[in-house]
């Protein structure tokens, strides 16, 4: 594929790759303290992660420089276009590493700098395309049950996952600053959660009154991960450094997100069937939705282990383990599949516009 018509055909779906190789890294780094390697392992991929995700910027805004009515194309399709917000959760998702991984390389004044940019920006380009495309969808024609897929749920893991960042930076900032920043937070967290409870419930019905979903949208089922996943991660964080600000009940809110968390199992254990199934049946091709796989599970092998250190039950600590490995082996086929993909010219969009 030319330079060209790389850019010309730029999916937003590539930043998906960020998201999942940076939460890759993040619980790399979190079990590193049961395999040392795995330390190694994660300041590896937050060095590549920040440079791929850099060279996609670069891309990404090339096309709306170049290419703008391809760009706005996209942005009018009912999935593609669910995969616009994977860009400022990928500024998210390297402020997160900065802050976790970067602080043992880097000074912390320019840590603290770099994640504070990323995650303003990050928050802007979020709301911004929280709008727009539920504009769009309000405004739009009508929609067919079979366009309807988890993909949807995208735009409400950004909103969502913006308190696990500015929960970690407030404290870091001018006290003026603070408050408004928990009200943000608390505003972006609540309006990601009940969007997606909303959005739950109409891919649901979709998914038991219509054709099953279509090979190339089949890895979108995991998305369901990506809400539980980064919303228990966001409201532990944000619950605990927000209590300087506001008084909230701690053990509770903790509890839920112990209850919330549980209902993932239900979600990894009926994604797992249904890959299994298509693949068993030969109906799983290659697409750019795969990353669709990692992101998702990453966030919820990250929600795990956040949990841990708050109960310290080695029940969880395992089952997040034991998932972490079936992230690691699904981010190396995923990856290897996509690098064979770009070097043969394959797809590089969920589906065809």
């Amino acid at each position: 594929m030319s330079d060209k018509n790389f850019t010309r055909d730029f999916s937003p779906a590539w930043f998906a790759s960020v998201m999942g190789t940076g939460i890759l890294a993040s619980t790399s780094m979190s079990y590193a303290t049961l395999i040392p390697v795995l330390g190694t392992l994660a300041s590896a991929l937050w060095v590549f992660n920040t440079a791929l995700f850099l060279l996609l910027l670069f891309f990404w805004l090339m096309r709306w420089i170049r290419y703008p009515q391809n760009a706005i194309k996209d942005l009018g399709h009912p999935v593609n276009s669910q995969f616009y917000p994977t860009m400022p959760i990928g500024f998210i998702v390297v402020a997160g590493n900065f802050l976790q991984i970067g602080k043992n390389y880097l000074p912390s004044s320019f840590i603290l700098a770099v994640a504070s940019v990323f995650w303003v920006i990050g928050s802007m380009v979020t709301l911004l395309f929280a709008f727009i495309l539920t504009y769009r969808f309000f405004i739009g024609s009508a929609m067919k049950p079979e366009q309807i897929n988890p993909s949807w749920f995208i735009p409400p893991v950004a909103l969502i996952i913006l308190p696990l960042i500015g929960g970690q930076i407030m404290q870091q900032w001018p006290a003026a600053w603070q408050e408004p920043i928990v009200v943000f937070n608390f505003i972006c967290w609540s309006s990601g959660f009940f969007l997606y409870l909303f959005l739950s419930a109409i891919a649901l019905f979709r998914l038991i009154i219509h054709d099953p979903l279509p090979p190339q949208l089949l890895p979108t089922l995991w998305i369901n991960l990506g809400p539980i996943g980064a919303g228990v991660m966001a409201l532990l964080v944000m619950a605990k450094s927000s209590s300087a600000i506001i008084q909230l009940p701690l053990s509770s809110i903790n509890a839920f997100g112990f209850i919330w968390w549980a209902f993932g199992i239900w979600w990894f254990v009926m994604s797992a069937i249904m890959t299994i199934r298509y693949i068993s049946c030969g109906t799983l091709p290659y697409a750019m939705s795969w990353w669709a796989f990692i992101f998702p599970l990453g966030a919820y092998v990250g929600a795990s282990y956040m949990l841990y250190t708050v109960y310290a039950m080695k029940s969880i600590y395992w089952i997040g383990f034991a998932l972490y490995i079936v992230l690691l082996f699904m981010w190396i086929i995923t990856a290897w599949k996509t690098l064979l993909s770009l070097t043969r010219g394959g797809p590089v969009a969920p589906v065809k516009s």
